[in-house]
């Protein structure tokens, strides 16, 4: 499988949380990656979006919130994520 590029984005939403596991496991999965505002990465991979989501999801709280999304085109994965906000994304992307 060729490498694409995955947008993740988190809110970890109880104050003083650790980021650093959620951090470590990001740079794992990465062959490269962008990490430029605060909680948003660009990263390189050959895992699908499901994938990395589920990787992702051990390092985050059940209140969290999590959006992974492949920018080279072939669709998005959730967690914690509104009806709404899912709903927007199915429709748009």
């Amino acid at each position: 499988m060729a490498l694409r590029t995955k947008f993740i984005g988190y809110d970890l939403n109880r104050p003083g949380q650790d980021y650093s596991s959620l951090i470590k496991e990001i740079k794992a999965l990465a062959n490269g990656h962008w990490h430029h505002l605060d909680s948003t990465w660009l990263i390189r991979t050959e895992k699908s979006t499901s994938e990395v989501r589920d990787a992702l999801k051990a390092h985050i709280d059940s209140g969290d919130e999590l959006l992974v999304m492949d920018v080279t085109g072939d669709g998005w994965a959730s967690a914690g994520l509104s009806q709404s906000a899912n709903d927007w994304l199915r429709k748009y992307l």
